[in-house]
């Protein structure tokens, strides 16, 4: 039973990575430039208010939960192989 779930995690796991990869290489860059050393300054303008309802922003939630949960995955898969 133990091996089923291994392989099923597994399979989730190697599903994730994929996703993750496309995910992150269709988002934007961060063309700043010198300006983020400092910091970087963002006015209040209506774009960075709206920013995380975008497609910009969308992806980047996407991306931080796809990145929770591989790190969970990571670890349930050391722990299932640890036990072997």
């Amino acid at each position: 039973m133990m091996n089923v779930i291994s392989i099923i995690v597994g399979i989730l796991y190697a599903i994730i990575c994929i996703v993750m990869v496309v995910i992150v290489l269709s988002q934007e860059g961060k063309e700043q430039g010198l300006g983020a050393i400092g910091g970087g300054f963002t006015p209040d303008t209506y774009w960075n208010k709206i920013k995380g309802h975008s497609r910009e922003g969308v992806l980047k939630k996407t991306t931080v939960a796809l990145a929770a949960l591989f790190v969970i995955l990571s670890v349930l898969l050391n722990m299932s192989f640890m036990r072997v």
